[in-house]
């Protein structure tokens, strides 16, 4: 049981909502499609198996930065594993996939083999050496695009109109982001474990302003190309915040356990009720740029 619970330790369920959210922006609540059993199997392999993958690999690798990282060892922000409790990870991490790319490409062709497989690739040049682009900024933000690649297996697999370039563009920025934020509660364990990312190299201000300048480009893709107020609102009130945050509460200083945890949590609320919005609305499907 305990070797369960870590194995879904490092699929960080609080991390989760970014697969599931990009997952959800192709659908609209007219097509009923709640009633497909594909979009039910499609929303699992979203949530723990391909998130196993992509945080599995990630740990695989940053055993020693992760050993010195307060906030891991919980089920927001990841397991605190030991070497020993990485042996063998790689192999259960294809136990867990293949079934599912067996039967995905079994009902979706070749072309969903193909995807599949581009999203594991992008994972391994990701993580391992000679590529390892997770330790090469500013392109360790750049590759955050291949989460986009979530809501075209969401198409492939719910035989869904394929999205509005606007809608990709925006997807692109809202992985950005969150890798950034996730960048920014690492800085110290990663210096110490001499990890190199965009944010250790230019330090925490700078990168939270970065956040703020694609926030702030966000918002207006919202508000003006798509019209969502609502959406708009919600990241804007995230953007009046980061100006606090930089320039009065915390600065340079870095959050404690408690407010990376409150954080995380904020962050799930957030994302469960613009998933609920974006359903509802469907907005993000219709650009009026």
């Amino acid at each position: 049981m305990k070797k369960l619970v870590h194995d879904l330790k490092i699929s960080r369920p609080g991390l989760w909502f970014p697969t599931v959210w990009i997952y959800l922006v192709p659908f609209s609540l007219a097509t009923n499609f709640w009633e497909s059993y594909l979009f039910w199997i499609g929303l699992f392999f979203v949530t723990f198996p391909l998130n196993y993958l992509v945080y599995g690999m990630n740990d695989y690798n940053d055993q020693k930065a992760d050993e010195l990282n307060e906030r891991k060892g919980n089920f927001i922000f990841g397991a605190k594993s030991s070497k020993s409790q990485l042996e063998g990870l790689l192999t259960k991490i294809s136990i867990v996939i293949l079934p599912f790319i067996i039967f995905f490409t079994i009902i979706k062709g070749y072309k969903m083999l193909l995807l599949l497989l581009f999203m594991i690739v992008i994972n391994v040049v990701y993580n391992f050496k000679p590529f390892r682009i997770k330790e090469r900024p500013p392109f360790e933000i750049c590759i955050q695009i291949g989460y986009v690649f979530t809501a075209f297996f969401s198409v492939l697999l719910n035989d869904l109109n394929q999205l509005p370039w606007q809608t990709i563009l925006y997807l692109t920025l809202f992985a950005f982001q969150a890798h950034i934020a996730g960048e920014i509660m690492d800085i110290e364990p990663d210096i110490r474990a001499g990890k190199k990312t965009t944010a250790t190299l230019i330090g925490r201000k700078k990168t939270k302003l970065f956040m703020l300048f694609l926030l702030l480009i966000e918002t207006y893709i919202l508000s003006v190309w798509f019209q969502d107020y609502i959406l708009a609102g919600f990241l804007g009130i995230f953007s009046i915040w980061l100006i606090l945050d930089v320039f009065i509460f915390f600065k340079e200083k870095p959050y404690n356990l408690f407010q990376m945890k409150l954080f995380g949590f904020a962050m799930n609320i957030s994302a469960i009720l613009s998933m609920i919005w974006i359903l509802y609305s469907g907005k993000l499907l219709q650009p009026v740029f």
